[in-house]
This record gives C-alpha cells, structure tokens and sequence, in this order.
C-alpha cells in the first residue's frame, strides 16, 4: 500500500499546523457560546490563541470530570451550545457521559484509518462493535460507509450467527475488538466455518499485545491498531510502516506532563490531550487520561503529521477493559450498594488473551451469597462481568488505588 486517502496528508507540517491554528479562534468562538466553556475560558481572546503556546495557556478539561459535569446539567455538561436536537445520534457511555454524533460525513473522522489499514471502496466490512447505546459501532460504521465500504452491522457476540453472515456475504474486512477477532477465528477452526474472506481487519478498544498480533498475522489477517475515543472518535492509527500512529487530522493534540497543562519535552511520556475543529461540538484540550509518546520525524510510509508511540497506559485510574472505561466512580458505587464491604481494589489482568477483571473486597463477612450480589452489582454498574475476591478487613493496601492495571 502506497496511496493516501488525500493530499491533505502529505503535506508540510508547517502548512498543517497554519491551517489548523488560523481555524482554532473560530472553534474557540463556538465553544464559548455554551455556557460550561465560556465560564472556564473566561478573559480569553480567541484571535490571541494562534499557537500551541497560547494553547497551551487555556485550561485543561479532565475526561474523568465528564461525568460529573454531566449529571450537573445534562445531557452535556453545558459543553454544547445546541439543542440535543440537532444532532444525529445521542449515546451514552458508562459514567455516565452522553455522548452526540454529528450530522456531517464521516463524523467520528475514521474513514482515514480504514484506508491506512487497506480498507477500499465497495469493500464489505464486518463491523462488530456494539450498536447498542455506545456509540462504538456506529463510528466505525460511520467511517466504513463514508470511506464508500458497505457494512454488516454484526455487534459482539452470537458467533453462529456471524458465521452465517461470513459466509454469505463473504466480507474482506473486520472492525472491532482483537479479542473478538481472536474469538471468532477460535470458533470458525473448531466448528469448520469458512470465514477465510476475511484478510484485514482494524481493531481497537482493548489491548493488542505483539503474542496476539503474531497469532492473528499468522492466521492470515492483516491486522491494524487505532486509537479512539467514544468523545471524539479515530485520533491516530497505524499505517503500512508499522512505526506508531499517525495523528488524524483535524485534530491538534498535545501531550503534557500528568495531572498539568504543560507541554512535556519533545520524546517523553505524558498523557494526550486533543482540540478538535468541529464548531458543533468542540472539545478544547480534553485531556483522555491516557499516556503516550511522540515519534520524531514523519512516518516513512508518507504522511507528515505527528506521530505517537500509540497507547502506553493510564495517567489516571480509569482504565479500558474489553473497549468499555471502567472509572473509580464506579468501583465507589459498588461499594454503597453492599455496606458490607471495605476497601474495594479492581485489578485488571489478561487471562490468555482476553481481558479480566477480580473485584478484591474486603469484609468482615465473607459469604457465597455476599459474592454473587457484589458480582450482580459489578456487571449492573460496568456492564462487564468480572471474579469477586472477598478478603479480610484491612488486607489491602491503604495507598488510595482503587483499579490496577497489571495487563503488560
């Protein structure tokens, strides 16, 4: 693969960032119109803010703030200065926060990411990401169709199912989770489905260790990582150099020094946080919890804009376990809904190569029937099923963890 989607990402990098930063003002404009961001840019003069220095002055907005915010003045927070009305979808995630699609093509901007990963048009994409009041399936849907790709709303699950939907309509492409990729290519083999249509596939939502990107290749699927956000959608994507992520565009994203606003030094790790363009709904220096690194020089296979190592953990405690964030909030909920309990520790681990999630609990009161209501209260309040640990009182750190993330 040697084509770019468009111009637009071989350009010089000077050229982009003057695009991007004579637009900013506009955008700034447009967001201080809603009434949560025109309070937190007050005194701000957005033809001033021309540069990632004068961007780097306005304040930073916390994705683990979001929903508080939101039950605050739902549904957005005072984030948007339009009616709810006028977008195209409204979803939600767990937080909760409310998440709007917009009514532009390709509005979560990753039909990009789809062509770096081989994806063309009148190709067929089996799309398994929820469809289900996330908005997961429908930015890949989104961007497969924009890209000119016809889509079988599939979702997770139901491989049987699937298998009939494979072998009909043959598709050539995959989005979704690497583990239900790794799922579905388990049970073809041991069921004698023929799903061998399938020879690319872009994933995201949960880790992608090299042991599993070794194991889908040799299976004979051409397997790419993007990098999202159900807030913004695709914000940077592998291309054929295999050398980290190229950032999308229409986005300016900075990397700053954990728990601050400050640009870290050109190479180190800090966590990201992205502006993006759209005048409808802004987001001015979101900052996603979550570290990485930029990459010097253009990536080899053309496109000229930043690039970044890709996912390299959390800055904070909310973690993402099978593409669903799981928040501290939600462990503290928990914890009011079974008096019982102490200290609560939700440690996330892979078993082969699926994420998983032991729920440790201390209690004076250890029972089996103590157990299956804290593990009914921990699929209510994630939506994800995890093991429940009950422990003694006073057995877990007093270090103020409440997720831990041991997934190498």
């Amino acid at each position: 693969m040697t084509a770019h989607y468009d111009a637009r990402e071989t350009r010089e990098q000077a050229a982009r960032e003057a695009d991007l930063f004579s637009r900013l003002p506009g955008v700034l404009r447009a967001a201080m119109a809603a009434p949560a961001y025109g309070e937190r840019l007050k005194g701000c003069d957005p033809a001033a803010v021309t540069s990632r220095a004068a961007l780097a002055g306005l304040p930073v907005l916390r994705k683990s703030e979001l929903p508080a915010l939101h039950k605050a003045s739902t549904p957005f927070g005072g984030l948007v200065a339009g009616p709810p009305g006028s977008f195209a979808r409204l979803f939600t995630s767990p937080g909760p926060i409310f998440e709007p699609e917009g009514r532009q093509e390709d509005p979560w901007r990753g039909a990009r990411a789809l062509f770096a990963a081989g994806f063309r048009p009148d190709d067929i994409v089996l799309n398994t990401f929820s469809y289900h009041l996330t908005p997961g399936g429908f930015i890949f849907d989104a961007s497969a169709r924009a890209l000119g790709c016809a889509v079988i709303p599939a979702g997770p699950g139901n491989t049987e199912q699937q298998f009939e939907l494979i072998e009909a309509y043959r598709p050539v492409g995959y989005s979704g989770t690497p583990d239900f990729l790794k799922i579905l290519l388990d049970a073809a083999a041991s069921s004698g489905r023929d799903i061998s249509s399938i020879k690319r596939a872009l994933v995201s939502g949960a880790a992608f260790p090299p042991s599993l990107q070794a194991e889908i290749k040799a299976r004979g699927i051409d397997a790419y990582q993007a990098f999202g956000t159900a807030d913004l959608g695709l914000i940077a994507f592998e291309t054929e150099a295999r050398e980290g992520m190229v950032v999308n565009e229409d986005l300016i994203l900075e990397i700053v020094k954990p728990g601050t606003g400050d640009p870290v030094a050109p190479g180190d790790v800090g966590e990201i946080v992205v502006t993006s363009l759209d005048p409808h709904h802004p987001w001015i220096r979101l900052a996603l919890g979550d570290l990485t690194a930029a990459l010097a020089a253009p990536s080899p296979c053309g496109r000229t804009n930043m690039r970044i190592k890709g996912w390299m953990g959390r800055a904070d405690q909310t973690t993402k376990v099978k593409g669903m964030f799981v928040r501290p909030e939600q462990v503290a909920e928990i914890g009011k809904r079974h008096p019982a309990l102490g200290r609560l520790r939700l440690v996330v681990t892979r078993q082969g190569e699926t994420d998983a999630m032991t729920l440790k609990a201390e209690t004076a009161a250890a029972s089996d029937v103590l157990r299956e209501e804290i593990a009914a209260s921990l699929r209510a309040v994630t939506k994800l099923g995890g093991a429940i640990e009950l422990v003694g009182p006073g057995a877990l750190p007093n270090d103020g963890k409440v997720i831990v993330d041991e997934r190498s």
